[in-house]
């Protein structure tokens, strides 16, 4: 220890060595001589190893948010919560870990990605992978059987990440769900109508959502002649024909997962279609389809949905998609996915998909999986995609170069001389005790122009200007920044006049 910190000592001096011939501008020779004795110094030296290279940055995955990204954030969570309480939502809240058995078994293929904790005390946990299995944890645990809940907040995933199409490993998942025994499709087809609302009230460009039924899906895996056995994994291979062509999907079910060649190709017949209600009416009169229990059943509820989508006045914008899958194991009836449509680039094409936004589905079976009895209660929800929608929302945002105000103060309490920070401490006091957001700037004497840039660069519309003459005759100048218009109101007035201005609603208090 003693001789490495003689080394450090040897190597210090040669390095100031070495500067002070470069300042005395020593000969090349003279430099390089030096330049070579430290170099065969720090050799001798060696590597630290107590000391680790630390790189400082978020974890892979992961990232932070600026202010401006934050009120971006804001303004799209206030937008979705205003709709998901406009049809009667309550909100809950559940840990972000869980116990481990909670989570396993309800993911299929995904599984894989759920986040393991240490063993801290004799239970096993693992991060929330998503906000639909706490919630029917929730409800067996609560012996509720009717809810009608919305929740936001952040699950985490062991995926690949692609930061730039808003793919993380933690990130915000806003779910609203209807637990509970109702007349067939009637929540289904609400859940259907708040997807639309808050894509539309978001104005991210032209959406599809896309609805399928997995009742009608397993019929079709088994009049294709898919075995029991196979009916999962096949789904999560049919479930990836947004992303990869029709032959590599049949590669993955022939090749990997052992199908049979002419099993696959009946399949490929019936997930390449797409359609409205007509599409329904005619797989209900299809010779195969309609002799399967289930498949029947999941295509009279879905024609039943579209007359209640049609009511909505939202049935432009569904369509049936016998491709759609839903990975996840726990779904039992309708599923749905809203993807953002892409202008096609020549008239006539149809229009491309550019990624899901939103989705969700029904899953009668999850709660009674945690009920000691068994007890089902039947539930239905989406989930909205809020990180692709921050990443669209952000691009479109930077390419308009449009400035985001990341403060909601109204007004600036500012003064025109100095010595007048006692006046302005008091003024700024009574706007705050009036629900007024104000602002002062934390010098004694500041120059007026700088109090006036500062609410330039902060966006804040007003400035509460006070002055000796002002204090005298009991008025406060009143300035429009954007029209740079001044003027006088009385004191008693001034919290009248600010409200007024920024059309916020006078409070009783």
């Amino acid at each position: 220890m003693a001789e490495r910190a003689g080394l450090e000592e040897l190597v210090k001096l040669q390095g100031e060595r070495v500067r002070g011939l470069k300042q005395q501008k020593a000969s090349a020779e003279q430099i390089e001589e030096e330049v070579a004795k430290l170099l065969k110094l720090k050799a001798q030296l060696g590597p630290d190893e107590n000391k680790q290279k630390f790189v400082l940055k978020t974890p892979k995955g992961t990232r932070d948010y600026s202010p401006q990204q934050m009120a971006v954030r804001e303004k799209v969570f206030d937008v979705i919560i205003r709709c998901f309480k406009r049809h009667g939502a309550e909100v809950i809240d559940t840990p972000v870990f869980e116990l481990k058995e909670t989570l396993t078994g309800k993911y299929g293929e995904d599984s894989k990605l759920i986040y393991d904790l240490k063993d801290q005390g004799g239970e096993l946990l693992s991060l929330r992978y998503d906000l639909t299995v706490p919630f029917a944890r929730y409800l067996a645990m609560n012996k509720l059987t009717n809810i009608k809940r919305y929740h936001i907040a952040k699950v985490y995933r062991r995926d690949n990440p692609a930061m730039t199409r808003g793919r993380y490993r933690e990130f915000y998942q806003c779910d609203f769900d209807i637990a509970g025994q109702f007349d067939p499709m009637i929540p289904d087809a609400e859940c259907l109508k708040i997807m639309c609302e808050i894509l539309s009230s978001l104005q991210i460009g032209n959406f599809l959502v896309k609805v399928n039924d997995r009742r009608i899906l397993d019929g079709m895996f088994a009049v294709c002649g898919v075995p029991d056995s196979k009916f999962r994994t096949i789904c999560s291979s049919v479930d990836k024909l947004d992303k990869v062509s029709w032959e590599e999907v049949k590669n993955e079910m022939v090749g990997e997962k052992g199908l049979a060649p002419e099993v696959a190709d009946r399949i490929g017949d019936y997930v390449q279609q797409h359609g409205g209600v007509s599409l329904v009416e005619q797989l209900l009169q299809d010779p195969k389809l309609s002799q399967n229990k289930q498949a029947l059943e999941g295509l009279g509820d879905l024609k039943l949905l579209f007359e209640y989508l049609a009511l909505f006045g939202i049935d432009d914008k569904i369509s049936f998609d016998l491709s759609l899958a839903r990975g996840l194991d726990y779904y039992t009836g309708v599923i749905y996915e809203a993807v953002l449509l892409q202008t096609p680039a020549q008239a006539g094409e149809e229009p491309l998909g550019v990624g899901s936004v939103a989705a969700g589905g029904r899953y009668d079976g999850l709660v009674g999986m945690f009920d000691p009895k068994g007890r089902k209660v039947p539930c239905v929800g989406l989930s909205i995609g809020v990180e692709r929608i921050f990443s669209i929302v952000e691009q479109r945002l930077e390419a308009l170069e449009e400035k985001v105000r990341t403060t909601e103060t109204q007004v600036l309490v500012a003064s025109a001389q100095k010595k007048l920070l006692e006046e302005r401490l008091k003024l700024v006091s009574e706007l705050w005790d009036a629900g007024i957001k104000a602002e002062l700037l934390y010098k004694k004497n500041p120059k007026l122009l700088n109090q006036l840039q500062y609410c330039e660069e902060a966006g804040i519309p007003l400035v509460a200007i006070i002055g000796e003459q002002e204090l005298k005759d009991g008025v406060i100048k009143l300035r429009s920044v954007a029209t740079r218009e001044e003027v006088d109101v009385r004191r008693e007035d001034l919290v009248e006049e600010i409200k007024r201005r920024t059309n916020q609603p006078l409070c009783i208090c």
